[in-house]
C-alpha cells in the first residue's frame, strides 16, 4: 500500500493498479494476479454481500430524513452492526445510532416504549437541554422494510419540538 500524496488524484482501477481514499488520505495498490478463495472465504463473502444490500436498504429509507450526510463511515458502522447481529436477527439492530456521540437516551432521561398495539409512546419528561436552550427537537423515524423482497414498503418522519420555557403537559 502506498499513500498518494500527488496534486492529481483519482479513485478507481488504473491498470492493474488500485486507487482508494480512507480516512481523508489517498492510497495506491496493486492489484492481485489471481485470487484464491476457500469454500469459508466464498461464504464469508456472501454473508457480507448480503449484509451490505440490509444495510443499503436501511440507509435509503432512513437517510432521506435524517440530518446528517451519508459518507463510508456510516456505511462502514451499519454493516458491521447486520454482520454482527447474524443472519436474520433484525433485533440486532436495536439500539443502533447513526449519530455515535449522542443518543435519545442522552435527552430523553425516561426511554420511549412501544404498546401492546405497536404505538411509540413517550413519557411526559423535562429533556435534558444544554443551560440556555429554549426548545427541543425530536425526529422520529419509522420504516417498514421488507428484507425477503429487498424493498423499504413504508417510511414515514415526524419532528416534534418541545418548549423547555412551557410547563409539562401529557399529551395523549
Amino acid at each position: 500500500m502506498a499513500r498518494l500524496n500527488s496534486i492529481f488524484k483519482f479513485t478507481g482501477k488504473l491498470g492493474n493498479v488500485i486507487a482508494y481514499r480512507r480516512g481523508g488520505k489517498q492510497f495506491l495498490r496493486t492489484r492481485p494476479e489471481s485470487v484464491r478463495q476457500t469454500p469459508a472465504t466464498r461464504r464469508s463473502a456472501q454473508w457480507f454481500g448480503a449484509a451490505s444490500r440490509k444495510g443499503a436498504l436501511v440507509r435509503s429509507a432512513i437517510m432521506p430524513d435524517l440530518d446528517i450526510v451519508c459518507d463510508g463511515n456510516y456505511v462502514n458502522m451499519l454493516n458491521k452492526r447486520i454482520v454482527e447481529a447474524g443472519r436474520n436477527n433484525h433485533a440486532g439492530l436495536k439500539g443502533y445510532r447513526f449519530n455515535p456521540y449522542t443518543g435519545i437516551g442522552d435527552i430523553l432521561l425516561l426511554p420511549p416504549t412501544f404498546t401492546k398495539d405497536g404505538r411509540l409512546r413517550i413519557p411526559a419528561q423535562r429533556p435534558y437541554a444544554p443551560r440556555n436552550a429554549v426548545r427541543v427537537e425530536v425526529k422520529l423515524i419509522g420504516t417498514r422494510i421488507d428484507f425477503l423482497n429487498r424493498r423499504v414498503t413504508g417510511s414515514d418522519a415526524a419532528v416534534l419540538e418541545i418548549d423547555l420555557r412551557k410547563p409539562l403537559q401529557a399529551r395523549i
